[in-house]
């Protein structure tokens, strides 16, 4: 056990330290392949991090598409479009509301070009976007040059292999080579503040606590399977067991122990077994993949009638009976390990649907060790009761026997369903376009759902198992009343109310027809220098907002934290905001050359400069990105970035805006 104790603290201490801010997902490289003696293709070929994505070509007004560019051509030309190969993933974006295509791992991109002439040379640059699930990457570029002689095998000379995306420490602009009239300003306000940044505290980004949270929605999963009649009944039944089957006490209770460990292995496994057949990725892309949504809808909707009692959903007997069978005729801890296994089969019924919620929900992490968090928090609640009342034998007095309340907790689940499979059939109805389940439509169904479940909980709806002459409890009565004040709490949304509790369930307002919402924020000023000058004259503090078009975090925390009436307020009141689009293409007036660790770049659009405005000032390229400063562009408090707590998006503009008024910035005193 301590050996197992000091494992799980340091997988815990692993998974709790921070990300770096400057993100280096996609490594580009490329080639001039001939294909005949006047033709040849020229291929980028990616290599994606886990998690991660790259947008496929043509994708029009969504998402950042790859596309081809050309600065210098001569004795070469061009031929068709640039090209996705490799196997792209295609799905319907709810935020977006288009299809978008793209590549996961690996993918290339081909461009044909003819030679026309007996010498060649290229230069020019892939554009491409890249996105995960908690944020995305600025317009990123990838230079090439090539050059050579045709001859009849058409060998040509590659002279750059670009690996893009290298972390950037605190990157200097080399503020003489311009080309055009508009250049980067080499003002204080443009001046480096990433040390005094990271000295603050960092970034405040939901990811810091994904892994604790994946734990503890495992673990709530575990607590209400825990509760079923599938499993609760066998708790006092199994103990028993362990304590009878020898007069040596402390071995019964090392053997209930090992028990319960048994139990966490083997939900572990599953958790592992499933994330590696399907993949990780595969996973991800399943909890938003419309058909895969409409079959979780049905099997959600199937086990809610089981629940109800319209009849029971059961394994195979054989297959337990053949489990525990093997169980008697062996000894030893293989033993104890088909025990485990036999309750894992037997409690499937109730624990199925759980498993597969919860699953389904941490399939978003991307990556193996998501699943296998929250199946050892299941695990470690669905085993607690055994360890504990085998250490403590006496509890099992006081533990309450199976009856009408266990009958009527899984009524309640069997109402929670229905309501989570709703949230599935939405998602589905976003991709196919039906628009049959709109945010009106969706919450209407919430509201009769809760508020029937408030009515069977005061006793005045009855399912075929439930005692007629059962009196509402205390608890019940209590339950009853949360149900229903959040059906009424609900109603609000059908005019259009954000309802930030649901906010993660519902279909988007954007789908709302009748909206008679309209607290919402807007920059004031899309231009830097432009809105420190207006701060600066009017003495408030400053809000930057790096987004993007193409970026799904940043509308859902503009949608879910933005339409907060607080934070509304605290921005449109006392600050400055100034968002910039990272992602903008409208062109500069002229092109700027910068040098960034110690390579040449061209910023050629509004984005690019952005976009190298938060590498150079404040050492991060990912969106959204929030960060407070004052008239000078120093930091007033740490940055943000994708966390839809209210509260702590409350406290970053509270704080930022003492610090400012207070003429005490963090660290100034250090600069």
């Amino acid at each position: 056990m301590r050996k197992i104790s000091i494992l799980l603290s340091l997988l815990f201490c692993f998974f709790a330290a921070t990300n770096a801010q400057i993100y280096d997902p996609v490594k580009f490289k490329t080639a001039l392949t001939p294909v005949s003696d006047t033709e040849a293709e020229i291929i980028f070929t990616a290599a994606i991090e886990s998690g991660w994505h790259v947008y496929s070509t043509g994708l029009g007004d969504g998402p950042v598409s790859a596309t081809f560019h050309i600065e210098k051509t001569d004795g070469v030309e061009p031929v068709g479009k640039l090209t996705p190969r490799g196997e792209e993933v295609e799905k319907f974006d709810p935020i977006f509301q288009m299809d978008v295509r793209y590549f996961e791992t690996k993918g290339e991109f081909v461009q044909k070009v003819r030679f026309t002439g007996s010498e060649y040379v290229i230069t020019g640059y892939l554009e491409y976007g890249a996105c995960s699930d908690e944020t995305c990457l600025p317009p990123a570029e990838i230079p090439f040059t090539f050059s050579g002689r045709v001859s009849k095998t058409a060998q040509a000379t590659t002279e750059t292999e670009e690996t893009k995306n290298s972390k950037a420490e605190e990157p200097v602009a080399d503020e003489g080579e311009t080309t055009g009239s508009h250049a980067v300003p080499a003002g204080d306000l443009w001046s480096p503040v990433i040390s005094e940044l990271q000295a603050l505290g960092g970034m405040t980004s939901r990811k810091d606590m994904s892994w604790l949270y994946v734990f503890f929605a495992g673990f709530a999963g575990g607590l209400l399977a825990l509760f079923t009649p599938c499993v609760w009944p066998v708790i006092p039944m199994t103990v028993s067991f362990f304590l009878k089957r020898t007069e040596d006490k402390a071995k019964g209770i090392r053997d209930a122990v090992k028990y319960g460990i048994s139990i966490i292995v083997i939900y572990v496994t599953l958790g592992v077994v499933i994330t590696l057949i399907f993949g990780p990725n595969a996973l991800n892309a399943l909890s938003t993949n419309a058909i895969f949504n409409v079959l979780f809808f049905l099997m959600l909707i199937i086990f809610a009638a089981s629940f109800f009692g319209a009849f029971e959903i059961t394994l195979p007997s054989g297959w337990s009976t053949s489990v525990d069978s093997k169980a008697e005729q062996t000894g030893g801890l293989i033993s104890i390990f088909l025990m485990a296994f036999t309750l894992a089969l037997v409690s499937f019924s109730c624990t199925g649907p759980i498993i597969g919620f919860v699953l389904v929900e941490v399939a978003t992490t991307g990556n193996l060790v998501g699943p296998v968090i929250c199946m050892f928090g299941f695990a470690l609640a669905l085993a607690l009761p055994f360890t504990l009342f085998a250490l403590f034998p006496s509890g099992l007095k006081s533990m309450p026997k199976s009856g009408g309340w266990m009958n009527m907790i899984k009524v309640t689940l069997g109402f929670l369903e229905l309501a989570f499979a709703l949230k599935f059939l939405s998602v589905a109805d976003l991709a196919y376009g039906w628009g049959m389940l709109d945010r009106e439509t969706f919450l209407a169904l919430w509201i009769v759902i809760f508020a029937l479940l408030g009515v069977y909980l005061l006793g005045k709806i009855r399912f075929p198992h439930d005692d007629e002459h059962a009196k509402v409890s205390v608890p019940r009565f209590f339950m009853a009343l949360i149900s229903l004040a959040f059906a009424i709490y609900m109603v609000p949304g059908l005019w259009g109310a954000p309802l930030k509790a649901v906010s993660a369930f519902a279909p988007p307002l954007n789908t709302q027809d009748f909206n008679l919402y309209a607290g919402e924020v807007h920059a004031g000023f899309d231009d830097y220098d432009a809105g420190m000058e207006y701060a600066r004259k009017n003495g408030k503090p400053v809000m930057l907002d790096f987004t993007g078009y193409g970026c799904v975090n940043c509308r859902k925390m503009e949608l879910a934290v933005w339409t907060d009436s607080k934070v509304s307020e605290i921005i449109n009141r006392d600050y400055v905001l100034i968002t910039l689009y990272v992602d903008n293409k409208q062109p500069l007036p002229g092109q700027i050359k910068v040098t960034e660790n110690g390579r040449e770049r061209t910023l050629r659009t509004l984005g690019d400069k952005w976009s190298y405005l938060q590498r150079v000032k404040f050492g991060a390229n990912a969106q959204p990105f929030y960060v407070l400063i004052d008239n000078d562009g120093k930091p007033l408090n740490k940055s943000y970035a994708y966390d839809e707590n209210i509260d702590k998006y409350v406290d970053f503009l509270q704080t930022g805006l003492k610090n400012y008024r207070s003429g005490d910035a963090p660290l100034r005193s250090s600069l």
